[in-house]
């Protein structure tokens, strides 16, 4: 942190302190008449109403939001093993500001005020941790934490802090979410328990599958010894149906209704001498010779076209155990245990064209263009057809062990010992794809005219053995493994009545290590691949020409008929084709028992060590009549830093360090009993991607770039400032806005050179996938036609947003049955400001992508708009919730090969449930997930709006019953 960053810290603080010290001197002013903030989160002198069920859960909730100084929100078990959703990341989205990713149809991650997964900490049981599973394309090697990994029924609360405290962990630019299990201590005395049973069926997928929880909680009656335990198990299979296009690109092709593009030269310049040059191979693209060629090599073509099915087969499993014991009042241990295990097997099956790198041997018939440069429909001849068949087979393992001591010593100080540790173990053991390609197809047409739903059609047959021949197989087995280890000592002193001094230290150990390797080939030379021995003797020229003989000739045995279901298609699209039958053709190839090479650019790790410590003050009582309540401080953190990673087959180690001060302030005050205005202001920091602080690098021999970390990255670091108002009007209820803005001083950025060779990197040839373009055509590194792209510290960035809030009951209105409604609605707009150095679309036909284009947009994973509502109906006795949440569209950050930010179009998606309590220990249930079949879309520019893909998951329907005793 620079001078200057000091001194401002340094002046907040004082100011801080100021208030915090003053503060108490009033109190004691006030203390003849014993009155001070008493009326400050106290619940008021309302008439005590016993609730039970949904809407107990909410008065839980709210009253956790009231009494605290700092803005928090809340979502709490309406009883042991009884969350309000079927999944943590869905409950979450209720809460105003956060939105929700999905994987399958689940949510996976947060968005906290439109800053993504990776800028909120996660926290169970007091410990930070991180959990990783797997999404469409990897595995999550970053800090976002995946909810997906947890049953939600393991946890009795989620409680989400949205502005700083001294004392709250540092790592956050938006929000600190707390997940907690059991408290036994806090249940009745006696054996407690409850079992749920409920059945899971997806109407795309036609599968039913089981979802079983149960919970035994027991205290002894004096209350001093308590222990639960509980467990989740569910299993399910779901589909993903729709398109994908692996992005759009502009390249040069063959010819253009029938105009040759690419022409043999002789002499030098001016004086060149065009002669034609042989079809789909060698010679230079000749430039302003025809305008058909030159609009075809400008405008933008999907990479991929293709449609398919993804089969999601999951199975999870959760445990949680606690143990407390309070000999006396002054004394509790808490002992905690997590434990869970989620597996998926992920299988694709795939019809498309490899246009990627292989325009050169198309042919291109009736192209039509649209507004926004796009080739939106075109027949080619001499396509590249392949179809794929794709399985990955998935672990994520976690654990976390912690203990509490919380000890009180006197009436006025008290102390909190808290340390444990957790490792996520995320295991990719099986990661194959078994390709077979007819590299000359005649009469392939597609059309985009409807981005989302395009038509796909093959000219010849694609369910023809005797047409493909076994091209292609890679494996890509990996792991990615998280581990935190924490002790912290928290102490609190209560100085006088109303004045509260908090010191704590802390510290901290993250390590994070990435393995990653291949066994890919591409088989070529007519058998070129030795399917025992597995070496490969492949000739460059062998891929080259509609004529090339490539690959093992496809057999009945070595393939399967595939069928595409309901996948949006339109009519005339072709639905039907042959994939490779994996484990013949794993079988047939000797895959797994090839050597496996390392993917240098996930072999890599980080070691974060960081302590330091804290000093807060807490403060409330009565300032000329008005009540209010704040909290004050300053904390330090020193980060050890020490990353690594392959660079030309070395392993490469830097470490640094760096410090932190972070004030912060929060105050409440109390104008009324019932109303609330909040404020806060604070420094905070999230410290650097972890994808990007790796010394190594990797190559992309398909798109011919060249990705090198940097462990130099500085944290990002922002201001915060927070604003609220809210009035509690009624039992269970309130109306609340929220005003915030974040200065972001530094965030991280791409930076790309284009026109620089392979051979320039100083990378040796073996790092590049063995079945890329420029790993079998060895010319292809020496041309200037490489992108080499990094990660640096970026200029600043403002965000700013208003939330709105509303919990309404109908009871403030009318008793009976109209009484038992009530209305839950939420929705954040947020405006912000980025700028951005990408690279953007080539000028001239054939030529480098345009470094250094300027663009202004929200930061990524900002969505503009975000709404949530919930109608419920509780009687004790019966109850029904319908609940829609809604989030515009947003970028994820930069995309490629030209395209200017990639992201997700708007979604909405529908939920409802219905339960019934037959007796006092017996609950049935209904819940339905994804009413409306919701589509997501993906883009790949954000302007152009080109199509990624476009996918859907169908509809969940879970039906059940719930005992307890």
């Amino acid at each position: 942190m620079s001078r200057t960053r000091n001194r401002q810290a340094l002046i907040r603080l004082s100011l801080m302190l100021s208030c915090a010290f003053a503060m108490p001197q009033m109190v004691r002013a006030q203390a003849a008449d014993d009155q001070a903030g008493d009326n400050a989160p106290a619940a008021g002198d309302e008439q005590e109403i016993i609730v039970t069920g949904f809407r107990q859960s909410l008065e839980a909730a709210l009253n956790v939001k009231r009494d605290s100084v700092a803005a928090v929100d809340a979502i709490v078990a309406e009883d042991i093993a009884k969350f309000p959703d079927q999944n943590l990341a869905e409950s979450l989205q209720r809460i105003p500001g956060i939105s929700i990713q999905r994987d399958a149809g689940e949510g996976r991650a947060i968005t906290v005020r439109g800053l993504g997964a990776q800028f909120t900490r996660v926290r169970v049981n007091g410990m930070e941790t991180v959990a990783t599973s797997t999404d469409g394309a990897s595995s999550n090697r970053d800090r976002a934490f995946d909810f997906n990994v947890f049953a939600s029924e393991l946890f009795s609360s989620l409680v989400v802090r949205k502005t700083a405290e001294a004392s709250l962990d540092e790592g956050s630019l938006g929000a600190v979410v707390d997940l907690n299990t059991g408290n036994p201590l806090a249940g009745k005395a006696g054996l407690h328990g409850a079992l749920s049973v409920v059945g899971s069926y997806n109407d795309l997928s036609k599968d039913l599958g089981p979802r079983v929880a149960a919970l035994l909680s027991w205290r002894n009656d004096a209350g001093t010894f308590g222990a639960s335990l509980s467990g989740a198990y569910s299993k399910t299979h779901t589909l993903e149906l729709g398109n994908n296009t692996v992005r759009w690109v502009q390249t040069p092709f063959d010819s253009v209704n029938g105009q040759s593009c690419f022409w043999n030269t002789t002499g030098t310049a001016p004086n060149l001498v065009y002669t034609t040059t042989r079809p789909n191979s060698g010679g230079t693209y000749r430039q302003n010779f025809s305008s058909a060629c030159d609009q075809a090599a400008l405008a933008f073509h999907p990479r991929i076209p293709r449609y398919g099915e993804v089969s999601h087969d999951r199975e999870r499993l959760g445990l949680t155990g606690s143990l407390q014991f309070s000999p006396t009042d002054a004394t509790k241990i808490s002992i905690d245990g997590l434990y869970s295990k989620f597996k998926e097997d992920r299988e694709e099956k795939w019809g498309e064209v490899l246009l990627r790198s292989n325009e050169r041997s198309v042919d291109v018939v009736n192209p039509v263009y649209d507004a926004n440069r796009n080739m939106i429909s075109a027949t080619l001849n001499d396509a590249y057809v392949r179809t794929e068949h794709y399985l990955r087979q998935s672990s994520t393992e976690f654990y976390q062990v912690g203990g509490t001591w919380d000890q009180d010593l006197g009436d006025s100080f008290r102390f909190t010992l808290l340390g444990g540790f957790s490792k996520s173990d995320a295991d990719i053991p099986v990661e194959t794809t078994i390709a077979f390609d007819d590299r000359d197809a005649q009469g392939y047409s597609y059309d985009y005219s409807d981005m989302a739903k395009p038509k796909l059609t093959f000219g010849t047959s694609v369910t023809d053995p005797a047409n493909f021949q076994l091209s292609e197989i890679r494996d890509r087995p990996s792991n990615v493994t998280n581990r935190f280890k924490t002790v912290q000592l928290r102490t609190e002193w209560d100085v006088t009545d109303g004045f509260t001094v908090k010191a704590g230290a802390v510290w901290r150990r993250f390590n994070f290590d990435s393995e990653a390797y291949t066994r890919d080939t591409a088989v070529c030379g007519n058998g070129g691949l030795d399917r025992v021995l597995g070496t490969l003797t492949c000739s460059p020229t062998s891929v080259f020409g509609p004529t090339a003989v490539y690959g093992f000739p496809v057999t009945t045995a070595l393939s399967e008929l595939f069928t595409l279901g309901k996948a949006g298609q339109p009519s005339g699209n072709t639905d039907q084709w042959l994939v490779p039958n994996l484990p013949a053709a794993t079988a047939f190839t000797n895959l797994y028992s090839r050597a496996l090479v390392a993917d240098s650019g996930n072999i890599r790790g980080v070691q974060e060590s960081t302590k330091g410590g804290y000093l807060q003050f807490d403060a409330k009582g009565d300032l000329l009549g008005l009540d209010y309540a704040l909290n004050a401080g300053m904390r330090y953190m020193k980060t050890e830093q020490s990353s690594y990673g392959l660079n030309s087959g070395v392993k490469a180690t830097v470490t640094r360090d760096y410090d932190d001060w972070l004030p912060s302030m929060n105050i409440a005050l109390y104008p009324t009993q019932n109303f609330i205005i909040r404020g806060a202001v604070a420094d905070v920091i999230t410290r650097p991607t972890l994808g990007s602080l790796t010394p190594g690098g990797s190559a992309d021999g398909f798109n011919f770039r060249v990705t090198s970390g940097n462990p130099f990255l500085n944290p990002y670091k922002a201001t915060n400032y927070d604003l609220s108002f809210e009035w509690y009007f009624a039992p269970q209820a309130v109306a609340s806005v929220a005003f915030f803005k974040k200065d972001v001083h530094t965030f991280t950025t791409s930076a790309s050179v284009t026109g620089a060779t392979f051979t320039q990197t100083g990378l040796p040839a073996s790092v590049l996938n063995p079945s890329s373009p420029a790993a079998l055509n060895p010319a292809l590194q020496s041309q200037p036609i490489w992108t080499l792209s990094t990660t640096v510290n970026g200029s600043g960035a403002t965000l700013k947003g208003v939330e709105l809030a509303l919990q309404l009951p109908f009871k403030v209105f009318t008793d009976g049955f109209i009484g038992n409604f009530g209305i839950l609605a939420n929705a954040t707009l947020i405006d912000s400001d980025a700028t951005y150095s990408l690279q953007g679309p080539a000028t001239v036909p054939s030529g480098a992508l345009t470094n250094g284009v300027v663009v202004v947009n929200t930061l990524g994973n900002v969505s503009k708009q975000a709404f949530n509502g919930t109608l419920y109906y509780d009687d004790g006795k019966f109850s029904a919730r319908a609940m829609l949440s809604y989030r515009s569209r947003y970028h994820e950050g930069a995309s490629g090969t030209g395209n200017l930010l990639e992201g997700y179009g708007a979604t909405t998606n529908i939920d409802a449930s219905v339960r019934y309590k037959v007796t006092e220990w017996l609950e049935v249930s209904v819940e339905g997930n994804n009413l409306t079949d919701t589509y997501r879309y993906r883009y790949t520019d954000f302007d152009a709006d080109r199509n990624y893909e476009n996918n859907h998951f169908g509809r969940t329907i879970l039906f059940g019953a719930r005992f307890r005793m």
